[in-house]
């Protein structure tokens, strides 16, 4: 009986890990949101103290990219087709691909599909 339980539990953990992975990747970009909160201390001349705290939405410029990835140009900040690649130090694309410029970061795309084959970080200033 014991062995029975264990084979099922083993059984469903090998079921259900996919799905569980699966619905992790899918989960949505948070598109570059994050709050600050700020606080400002005034002392007035009465001898009273007045702070105020205030939640402030930013919006991130950039998107942080990876090899494997679909290039999505609306998400790029910046975006630019790098046709002189050598000013940047660059390697010549291969056949197929092109650079692309996202913020200062230089990303290899196949220009077909759009999938990312590099992706250097602050190569462009």
């Amino acid at each position: 009986m014991f062995k029975k339980i264990i084979m099922a539990l083993a059984t469903t953990t090998l079921v259900a890990s996919p799905i569980v992975t699966a619905q992790a990747q899918a989960a949505p970009y948070n598109s570059g949101r994050h709050e600050v909160t700020r606080t400002t201390v005034q002392h007035k001349p009465n001898g009273r103290t007045v702070v105020k705290k205030q939640t402030v939405v930013r919006k991130d410029t950039g998107r942080r990219w990876a090899k494997g990835q679909r290039f999505d140009r609306r998400y790029a900040s910046n975006y630019r087709v790098v046709n002189n690649y050598r000013d940047y130090r660059l390697s010549a694309p291969p056949r197929g691909y092109q650079w692309v410029r996202s913020g200062n970061d230089a990303v290899l795309i196949a220009i077909t599909s759009g999938i990312i084959g590099a992706v250097i970080g602050s190569a462009i200033r």
